[in-house]
C-alpha cells in the first residue's frame, strides 16, 4: 500500500507540473489555449473539460492497476518463499497462502449498475456542453456581424469584405469586439481556415461554402495558416488577422483604395513611373490595384500592398528590401509559386517597390 501512495503521488504531482507549465507555452504566437476571442474561449473551455475528466480515468485507471501489481506481486513472492520450506506441514502452509485470492466481485450486480452508470455520466457531462457549443457556433453571429469571404488558393488566402467592397490578401483586417462572419471557400484543393487564438479550424472544399464566425476581443495582431495539406508550399500559406480599435478600423475601411501616400516630389515621381511600369508589364495581367488599368485576379489584390506586415503569404517581413528579393526571383523564395520572375531592370525594380510600398 506504502507504494502505491507512493506512485499516485508522483503521477498526480506529473499532471500538476503539466497544467503548470501550459501558462508558459502562451508566449507562442498560435498557442490556442490563450484565447483572445469568445470562439476560443468557448472550445478552450471545452477541450479543458475533456482533457481533465481523461486525466481522471487515466490516473484512476492506472493507480488501481499498480496497486494491484505491486500488491499482489509481493504475496506471490512470499509465497513462493514459503514453498522452498522442507517439512509437509510448511508446504501445506505455501500452499495455502498461494491459493489465498482477492476479494471476487463477478455477478455483484451493484458493482456493475456503478461501473456502468459511472461512464454514462462522464459522456454526459462532455455531451451537454459539446451540443451546446455545437449550437453556438452554428448560430448566426447577429445583424451587426462583418462578412467576410475567404477564398483558399494554392497558397494564399484572398479575403473580400461583402459589404465594404474591399478586398486584400493574406491579411485580415477586423474591428475589436465585433463578430465576423466568415464565408469560407476554396478555388482549388482542400484547405482549411484555422486562426489557433481566435477560432477553431473550418475546411474550404471544393464546390461547397462553409461558414464560421470569429471576434476578438483584444487589439493585435493573430497568426493563421493552412491547417489541410494542399500542395508543396502548404506551410507557407499563412495569414495575419489584425484586431484594430472600431475607430482605426473605420479609418482603415475609408482609406481603402485612396491611392499612393507620397512625401515628396522626387518620391511621387519615382512612385508614378512605378506605376507605369506595373501597368504594363506582366504584373497588372495578375494582379488588382484599385484606380489603375491593373485589373487581374491571379494573384493577391495588392490595393494595401504597403500597409501590409508581411508579403508571400506571411513568409517575408514586408520591407522593400523583401519586396525587391520577391518581385526579381519568387521562385527562390517559394518554389512552385504561380507568380513567374518579371525581368525588371533594376531601376524599374526600385520604382515598382516605391509605387507598391506607397499603397497604403
Amino acid at each position: 500500500m506504502r507504494h502505491f501512495r507512493h506512485v499516485l503521488r508522483l503521477g498526480l504531482g506529473a499532471v500538476g507540473a503539466a497544467g503548470a507549465a501550459l501558462p508558459a507555452a502562451a508566449a507562442g504566437p498560435q498557442y490556442w489555449l490563450d484565447p483572445a476571442g469568445p470562439v476560443a474561449a468557448m472550445q478552450g473551455q471545452l477541450f479543458l473539460l475533456t482533457l481533465y475528466i481523461m486525466l481522471g480515468i487515466f490516473v484512476t485507471v492506472s493507480g488501481i492497476l499498480v496497486y494491484t501489481l505491486v500488491r499482489f506481486r509481493e504475496r506471490a513472492k512470499a509465497g513462493a518463499r514459503a514453498g522452498q520450506a522442507g517439512t509437509a506441514v510448511q508446504r501445506e502452509t505455501a500452499a495455502a497462502a498461494e491459493e489465498e485470492l482477492p476479494p471476487q466481485i463477478e455477478g455483484n450486480h451493484k458493482l456493475e449498475v456503478v461501473w456502468t452508470l459511472i461512464p454514462f455520466l462522464l459522456l454526459l457531462i462532455i455531451a451537454i456542453p459539446t451540443v451546446r457549443l455545437s449550437f453556438a457556433l452554428a448560430a448566426d453571429p447577429g445583424e451587426d456581424a462583418l462578412e467576410i469571404r475567404v477564398v483558399g488558393h494554392q497558397w494564399w488566402w484572398e479575403f473580400e469584405y461583402t459589404q465594404l467592397g474591399i478586398v486584400t490578401g493574406n491579411e485580415i483586417r477586423i474591428p475589436v469586439g465585433r463578430p465576423v462572419r466568415l464565408i469560407i471557400q476554396t478555388d482549388d484543393v482542400i484547405h482549411k481556415f484555422w486562426v489557433p487564438k481566435l477560432a477553431g479550424k473550418m475546411d474550404a472544399i471544393p464546390g461547397r461554402t462553409n461558414q464560421m464566425w470569429l471576434q476578438a476581443d483584444e487589439p493585435g495582431v493573430y497568426y493563421g495558416q493552412c491547417a489541410e495539406l494542399c500542395g508543396t508550399h502548404h506551410a507557407n500559406m499563412r495569414m495575419r488577422v489584425v484586431a484594430l480599435p472600431p475607430a482605426e478600423f473605420d479609418a482603415w475601411a475609408a482609406n481603402w483604395g485612396r491611392g499612393p501616400v507620397v512625401e515628396s516630389e522626387a518620391q511621387l515621381a519615382a512612385v508614378e513611373r512605378g506605376r507605369q511600369v506595373f501597368e504594363t508589364r506582366a504584373c497588372f495581367a495578375c494582379h488588382t490595384i484599385e484606380g489603375t488599368a491593373a485589373q487581374g485576379t491571379a494573384g493577391p489584390n495588392l490595393t494595401d500592398i504597403g500597409a501590409r506586415t508581411t508579403i508571400a503569404a506571411g513568409i517575408l517581413d514586408n520591407t522593400p528590401e523583401n519586396l525587391a528579393r520577391w518581385i526579381s526571383d519568387p521562385q527562390a523564395i517559394k518554389p512552385g509559386s504561380l507568380m513567374p520572375r518579371v525581368g525588371l531592370t533594376p531601376d524599374e525594380l526600385q520604382d515598382v517597390v516605391a509605387f507598391l510600398t506607397s499603397l497604403r
